[in-house]
């Protein structure tokens, strides 16, 4: 089931190889299953009690179609029954899958509320990894209870669903076990965000900001989002520079973009050593990874420029280490034209705010706080 979802993920976002004849000569072309960019060209339908036969009949209690495939369901149990709640609901959907198999390749959300505590996930989520949409417009101050209305207004206004259906929906795949990720609502308007202000440094000093997000609340696949939304949206051939300071940091970055596609094992995108890393850099490749250690230069000698493109978006991890001199300005001094995106659990803070002085104002923060608020993130205490 999960493979099947994730052929059909892949032609839902990207479209369908098609050929054809015309005029007596084979073409080919992409048939895409939704208008992204005209949402009214697309027919959405809410569906109540739809009943599906295949091993047994089974109606789940709403399904949300769009150009007639069934990509949303959402189980509900009410609030008043004392034997109930959204748990239950989670495990019909697992009942589902057993039962009514084949409308789940199509399935891209699945939703329990008991209107207390309304949560999303994927196919492959177990109850823990469904989450709460707390927010409707990505203000964080009043997410400490995740109203109904806000989770539903949050998610399902047509726009923002077929942008999280396009580009925050991806599957990671380690080999043995393939798994759906549905982007958290704080990636989702941290990405966003993130991109507008990358947008706004190309016309200003290259500042694109800082991503505060706690450890553990999913940085290294919003990175992966966000280069996967600037392929999709945005023109141009850009270059995504990802730079950390520890191998295996370096390493697990790496392997998401690897797991989840976005390259493969035959690409050279992790220069052995410094010179090779400045060779790769005047070339056009779509990404690069690599440590910061390796703007290192001969001492007394000034740092060369290695290209002038504006494409180029060097991506920091960790970005309240290593980042305020020596190798951070040679890496400044070899990418002039470069946007620098700062992500960090933990930025420096106090009367200077190095990490804002060299990357800019904050893009999202997401805290500690709100992240144990979330269970993203367990809760640390000291004894």
């Amino acid at each position: 089931l999960v493979q099947k979802n994730a052929v059909f993920t892949d032609y839902l976002q990207n479209g369908i190889s098609a050929r054809y004849t015309e005029n007596g000569e084979e073409r080919s072309a992409l048939i895409y299953l939704i208008d992204w960019d005209n949402i009214e060209n697309n027919a959405f339908i809410c569906a109540n009690q739809w009943t599906f036969i295949e091993n047994s009949n089974r109606r789940p209690d709403i399904l949300l179609f769009i150009n007639g495939l069934p990509l949303v369901l959402i189980e509900l149990k009410s609030p008043s029954r004392e034997n109930t709640d959204a748990s239950e609901g989670y495990t019909q959907i697992r009942n589902y899958m057993h039962e009514i198999p084949s409308m789940f390749y199509y399935n891209q959300i699945c939703v329990m509320s008991d209107q207390l505590t309304s949560k999303a996930g994927t196919i492959t989520s177990d109850e823990t990894r469904f989450m709460e949409w707390k927010t409707v417009d990505g203000s964080y101050e009043n997410t400490q209870i995740a109203q109904f209305d806000t989770f539903f207004e949050g998610m399902f206004q047509k726009k923002r669903l077929l942008d999280i259906l396009k580009n925050f929906i991806l599957f990671s795949n380690d080999g043995t076990k393939q798994i759906k990720i549905l982007a958290g609502y704080h990636q989702y308007f941290a990405v966003n965000k993130a991109i507008q202000s990358t947008k706004k440094a190309t016309e200003t000093d290259g500042k694109g900001g800082v991503f505060w997000h706690t450890q553990g609340s999913g940085k290294s696949y919003s990175m992966v989002m966000l280069a996967r939304k600037i392929k999709h949206k945005c023109t141009g051939n850009f270059t995504f520079l990802i730079v950390t300071d520890r191998e295996d940091l370096d390493t697990q970055i790496y392997k998401n973009f690897l797991r989840t596609e976005f390259i493969t094992d035959k690409d050279k995108v992790q220069p052995a050593n410094s010179k090779q890393l400045r060779e790769e850099l005047k070339t056009n490749k779509s990404i690069l990874f690599t440590l910061i250690h390796k703007f290192r230069y001969d001492k007394g000698k000034k740092y060369p420029v290695l290209s002038e493109r504006d494409d180029i978006i060097v991506i920091v991890d960790e970005a309240h280490r290593t980042q305020y001199k020596d190798l951070a300005e040679n890496m400044r001094t070899g990418l002039p034209n470069a946007q620098f995106l700062a992500f960090t659990g933990t930025p420096l803070l106090g009367a200077k705010r190095l990490t804002n002085a060299w990357f800019g104002d904050y893009v999202s923060e997401y805290n500690f706080a709100e992240s144990i608020k979330d269970n993203a993130t367990v809760p640390l205490y000291y004894v």
